[in-house]
């Protein structure tokens, strides 16, 4: 019998919750951009809930992003994921935001992950995704000229996520400068093969993304306890580089 997982992910300012069984999504919300996740959170989790007909008791699996991203909204799910694991004595997964947005992509030996990080920089990783999703490089902080430079010298790549959306001229641009060819798809063309850079422009609920690769590592036996769910910040926080300037 499959697990039942909820997945939550407030990495990003939209976030969203997942209850699914095995690679079967139940019931899936994303959530509002203009809202807190304090303040949204865990009633997206109870109606998601309701529309899984399902309870938390249910719940086998714990997923949440583990960052990069928001420095409250991922202190606010994986507090949620660990107090609600550690209440049910269940296992948890901590999926690292890029590799949930490179999942978002499909099949492709290498993906750039791209995600705002505030004052105009991005968190950026290089990704391949095929059975799983493998880290390629480390992620980092950087601004979106360097990120884009960074791969400039493979002729074929996707990219995908928010950061790329916003910044599509500059990575279309630095592209034709190469002489490669550059191309917009949405989620379901995006396993066009072929050299070049693709960019991935469809919005996604992350959650779903989370919950897939949960499902993974529950098969590989790769799970969590709730003490040991940590998030990844990249970047020191607004008022550790106030406290600390560079």
């Amino acid at each position: 019998m499959n697990p039942l997982i909820l997945s939550i992910e407030t990495a990003t300012l939209e976030g969203g919750v997942c209850i699914s069984e095995g690679d079967s999504v139940r019931a899936m919300l994303a959530g509002d951009p203009a809202l807190s996740h304090s303040n949204t959170l865990l009633s997206d989790i109870n109606q998601c809930f309701q529309d899984a007909n399902a309870t938390i008791q249910d719940v086998q699996l714990f997923a949440a992003t583990s960052g990069p991203g928001s420095f409250t909204g991922l202190r606010i799910g994986l507090a949620t994921i660990k107090a609600l694991a550690a209440t049910l004595n269940r296992p948890c997964v901590g999926v690292p935001t890029l590799q949930a947005i490179a999942h978002t992509a499909l099949v492709s030996e290498a993906t750039v992950a791209l995600l705002p990080a505030g004052r105009g920089e991005v968190f950026v990783q290089l990704l391949s995704v095929t059975r799983g999703v493998t880290e390629l490089d480390e992620a980092r902080h950087l601004p979106p000229a360097i990120a884009i430079e960074r791969y400039g010298s493979f002729p074929t790549l996707k990219w995908v996520g928010p950061g790329a959306v916003i910044h599509r001229d500059l990575i279309e641009s630095n592209a034709r400068e190469r002489g490669f060819a550059f191309s917009v798809a949405g989620v379901n063309d995006s396993e066009t093969s072929g050299d070049g850079w693709l960019l991935v422009s469809d919005a996604v609920n992350l959650a779903q993304h989370v919950a897939a690769i949960a499902w993974q590592r529950f098969q590989a036996s790769e799970l969590e306890q709730a003490e040991s769910l940590t998030a990844i910040y990249v970047r020191p926080s607004d008022a550790e580089l106030k406290c600390n300037p560079v």
